[in-house]
């Protein structure tokens, strides 16, 4: 018999799975989430402040920025609902499409909208977007890995959808500042909702995966051995009320911001709502709903508070508890109940691992420009066209060491290059002497006068080049560690859960880095950051041996299963 073909490595597997049509829905798919965010995170900024909007729609781009940080609160919805006409599309296709068909909506709706006399429907075609923006991406995070398989593994699916994501960010930011040189904004946004609908028929042809049955979450609770009924509602109702607070307490804050300010009154500011709020939201919808999980676990592995019977209850109050049970609880106790006290060990990771460039990212225009006074002609160049092409190249790299070396050291080697990173601003905060030593010796500098340019420009692209390309293997590593141990039953409510967590601790790292920087100054900041962004290379090595240890349980039980039916079936 023929041995089994080897698994290409390397450039021969990228090659290989970007002739799929899994890849290439990828990078569509990619670069339809990107788009929508460097448009109304960034861009809509350029366009408001040409027409000179006031200082309250500073709230509503806040606004626009928590639709991301807190997508996890509808993940079940897109996990669980299926909808009525599109279903047939496919199970997260028809999520995907619908949102791709608001955005090109309220794309149009906001070119057609005159933001200086209508900022209020403005802003409200802007949130509408933001919304399903973040909607979209919880279906493609959970498309992602529900599609991958050995010929385009989930690794090698995430670079793509991050190269897609990263071509977006330069056709979103770069390209529509230059067509907005040329043209108005309206016809900007207009042809920015064409690229979404190019990407909405890509979506059409695009595989999927088979919805699960209908009423396999009743069959499943309603087995003997599971939680008794009464105990689930007691779990649901501590973990709705916590959810209900949260919800309740952002969707306040939203009101708040879109309201008129009374003179004399400071206007809410989001910083200040998640260093104050946001650890308790963090508590509310991530640790209280997983110390639940985790007890329901405990209670079930003890036998405690179970059914020893088959439940014959199909009440339309059972059948709903179930739904609400197996789309928030569920989906949790599973990833306690695989990974134990692992699961800290993961989130720990989450927390850190993003830590150094989540933070910093938005003081750095004023880096650059205020403190080391370079001209906006440079860091545009520097940042927007330069360091996307490098972040690509970053991404690129990651894939390619996921399929080379494999997934740990990929994850180890991007847990390491972000903070040194952050010693490389700290340099360049400084003066840059250890990056000018370093250009001299490879005559870097003299390349760049004879190029007409100088070495200030050369240490800006350097630090850059460093920044964007650590970044990119990272940000690969990232998402691509975080599909692999998500569950396929519940993709994307643990997806976007765990994924959230880098929104929210950038959102409050930034309010407190903003501080950091006016007392103690660029460089220090700097430093203190990436001391705990090393503490990610900690938690990425426990993680690797609590994997490792996992992977040769799991080996000796497969070995002693095997061994027995070979002992309860002789040859004769």
């Amino acid at each position: 018999m023929a041995e089994a073909q080897a698994r290409p490595k390397g450039f021969k597997l990228l090659k290989a799975a970007l002739r799929t049509r899994k890849s290439a829905s990828m990078l569509a798919f990619g670069f339809s989430s990107g788009l929508p965010f460097a448009l109304l995170i960034g861009t809509l900024n350029a366009w408001l402040g040409e027409v000179k909007i006031n200082l309250a729609t500073i709230g509503v781009l806040s606004w626009i920025g928590l639709t991301y940080s807190f997508k996890f609160l509808w993940s079940p919805v897109v996990d669980r609902v299926e909808l009525p006409g599109l279903a047939k599309i496919g199970r997260r296709k028809s999520w995907i499409v619908l949102c791709q068909a608001v955005m090109i909506l309220a794309f149009a709706a906001l070119a057609l909208t005159n933001p200086v006399t209508n900022i209020g429907w403005f802003a409200i075609f802007a949130v509408i977007a933001s919304f399903a923006s973040a909607t979209q991406d919880v279906a493609v995070d959970a498309w992602r890995i529900d599609v991958a398989d050995e010929q385009t593994p989930v690794e090698l699916l995430s670079a793509i959808y991050q190269f897609g994501y990263r071509t977006a960010s330069i056709v979103g930011g770069a390209f529509a500042l230059f067509l907005a040189a040329r043209m108005s904004w309206s016809l900007v946004y207009l042809l920015m909702a064409g690229f979404i609908l190019l990407a909405l028929f890509v979506a059409l042809t695009a595989p999927d995966t088979e919805r699960p049955p209908k009423g396999l979450m009743n069959e499943l609770l309603s087995q003997p051995g599971e939680i008794q009924p009464r105990t689930r509602l007691v779990a649901l109702a501590i973990v709705l009320v916590a959810w209900a607070w949260a919800i309740i307490t952002i969707g306040t804050f939203m009101v708040s911001m879109l309201g008129a300010q009374q003179e004399g009154t400071k206007a809410p500011s989001v910083a200040d709502f998640t260093k104050e709020l946001g650890p308790w939201i963090i508590v509310a919808t991530v640790f209280v709903p997983l110390v639940v999980a985790a007890t329901m676990n405990w209670l079930k592995a003890r036998g405690k508070s179970v059914t020893t019977e088959a439940d014959t209850s199909h009440s339309s109050g059972r059948t709903a508890a179930n739904q609400m049970y197996g789309a928030l609880i569920s989906p949790l106790a599973e990833l306690s109940g695989r990974l134990g006290w692992g699961v800290l060990i993961i989130i720990g990771f989450i927390l850190t691992y993003a830590l150094c460039y989540n933070i910093w990212s938005s003081f750095a225009f004023p880096f650059y420009l205020d403190y080391l006074h370079y001209t906006k002609d440079e860091v545009a160049f520097a940042s927007k066209i330069f360091g996307i092409f490098m972040t690509m190249i970053g991404i690129s790299l990651g894939g390619y060491l996921f399929a080379k070396i494999g997934r740990f050291p990929t994850v180890l080697i991007g847990a390491i290059l972000p903070p040194t990173g952050n010693l490389v601003f700290a340099d360049l905060a400084e003066g840059g002497p250890n990056i000018d030593a370093f250009a001299h010796l490879l005559r870097l500098d003299s390349l760049a006068v004879a190029l007409g340019s100088d070495e200030r420009m050369v240490r800006l692209l350097l630090a850059i080049s460093y920044e964007n390309i650590s970044t990119g293997i990272a940000l690969t590593a990232f998402v691509a560690y975080l599909s692999s141990i998500i569950s396929r039953k519940f993709t994307a409510v643990q997806y976007a859960l765990l994924s959230s967590l880098t929104f929210l601790v950038g959102s409050l790292g930034r309010g407190v880095a903003g501080e950091a920087f006016d007392t103690l100054g660029y460089a220090t900041v700097f430093r203190y950051t990436a001391a705990f962004g090393f503490l990610s290379v900690l938690f990425v090595s426990l993680e690797w041996i609590r994997s490792n240890a996992s992977e040769r349980r799991s080996a000796r039980e497969a070995a002693g299963s095997s061994t027995s039916a070979e002992m309860s079936n002789p040859t004769t």
